[in-house]
């Protein structure tokens, strides 16, 4: 995925409100941008950081730029825009890169599905195989203390808990039940389940794999110009 402008950079002073950061202007100027992402972004919004937004041309929009990207000072790069891992993950299942979700001829998303109300990320189907329903989850928490140690979630997620239960009950079915976690950060090289995070999801991510779900983890190539899913990397539990 190409970013329609290259993005431009700045130094993040602090991120506030959830959806809010000040940045500093490589003209010493400071202004506000839109942040998409709602987590706890630990270790993504150090202040110091280089930030790097993308600019909107919709005239309507209080805050025109959002943050896409922080370089961190250790040299690391994440995409803290979570609404990009959905159509990271489509394009890449497009561009037959992802080799495990290859072979279907209709690709939907925000499907509604599940006995909680819930809307699967991406459905594919075809005629000769059963439905596969794509719970996407982005992944930018790495463990400093072990290298290329990356883990979900980085806060507890009771809304990750109810897509695990929704995905068992797909897989209990006999459909195909995917759990896809989208590498965003460059220094993450495997992914466990954050069991000193959130136990609850750790005790369901084991279940919903006893149960047929299939986890799947794609590592992103990262940069201010384009960002695309790149090769499979190892999930632990």
């Amino acid at each position: 995925m190409k970013f329609n402008a290259p993005l431009q950079s700045a130094t993040l002073i602090k991120r506030y409100k959830r959806f809010l950061a000040d940045i500093t202007l490589p003209d010493g100027s400071t202004t506000t941008i839109h942040c998409a992402n709602t987590g706890a972004m630990t270790g993504c919004a150090e202040p110091g950081n280089t930030v790097w937004y993308s600019t909107s041309d919709n005239p309507k929009r209080k805050y025109p730029n959002s943050w896409e990207l922080s370089q961190t000072k250790e040299g690391h790069t994440i995409c803290v825009n979570t609404a990009q891992a959905n159509r990271l993950v489509v394009e890449a299942i497009n561009k037959n890169v992802i080799t495990e979700l290859a072979g279907y001829s209709s690709l939907r998303t925000e499907v509604k599905y599940g006995s909680e109300n819930s809307r699967i990320d991406v459905l594919l189907q075809d005629e000769s195989k059963p439905d596969c329903y794509i719970e996407v989850k982005s992944v930018t928490l790495l463990d400093q203390g072990k290298e290329g140690q990356g883990f979900f979630p980085d806060a507890v997620t009771t809304r990750g808990q109810k897509h695990l239960r929704e995905l068992i009950e797909v897989a209990q079915n006999g459909e195909r039940a995917i759990l896809f976690f989208a590498i965003l950060h460059s220094g993450i090289e495997k992914v466990s389940a954050a069991h000193h995070i959130d136990p609850d999801y750790f005790s369901l991510i084991q279940q919903a794999e006893r149960a047929g779900v299939e986890i799947l983890c794609y590592k992103a190539v990262l940069n201010p110009t384009e960002l695309y899913l790149a090769h499979r990397i190892k999930f632990n539990q």
